[in-house]
């Protein structure tokens, strides 16, 4: 089951004495899951139990967004949820437009050059800053690290897993 979640946040602590809580947002729509009556799961990271809560309130505070769940009204039955993951189910992703991706669509494309030389597989993506990186593990167990610019990325087929580069000097 939680193969098919997505993480949108981690329960970083409490917050007051009815039952809030911090949470670190891990989500580019943080206004659509965090909105009032927005069904969430709870995870715990080590067990895997889940928990379905849905959000009552929330606001930002802090680069974090405090978040009160129906399901909890006292500091007593939230503490235990420190450390906790926030997760969404796949079905619920908010559309993209054209040429964006969600992280899960990318990690384990299979990277081709543009002459069809087969590079490698995507196995994360860095966010440094001014533009992800996808990074490639070559058949060798080298990585390569591919920034994702229009220069670089020629084109990202979701469907088939598959992915055209062009290489720049140095990218080797």
């Amino acid at each position: 089951m939680s193969d098919s979640l997505l993480t949108v946040g981690k329960i970083v602590n409490t917050h007051g004495i009815r039952g809030e809580l911090k949470i670190l947002s891990h989500t580019d729509f943080p206004d659509v899951r965090f909105a009032k009556n927005s069904l969430l799961q709870i995870v715990n990271p080590d067990t895997m139990e889940i928990i379905p809560v849905h959000v009552e309130s929330s606001r930002l505070h802090k680069n974090m967004y405090i978040v009160k769940f129906k399901e909890y009204n006292n500091i007593n039955d939230v503490e235990k949820y420190k450390g906790w993951m926030i997760k969404v189910s796949k079905d619920q992703t908010v559309d993209l437009e054209e040429g964006e991706y969600y992280f899960h669509e990318i990690i384990g494309c299979r990277v081709v050059s543009e002459e069809g030389e087969e590079l490698g597989v995507i196995t994360e993506i860095l966010t440094p800053g001014a533009n992800d990186v996808w990074v490639v593990k070559t058949p060798s167990g080298k990585s390569i690290l591919l920034p994702v610019i229009d220069d670089v990325i020629l084109d990202v087929n979701v469907a088939d897993q598959l992915v055209k580069v062009h290489l720049m000097e140095g990218l080797l």
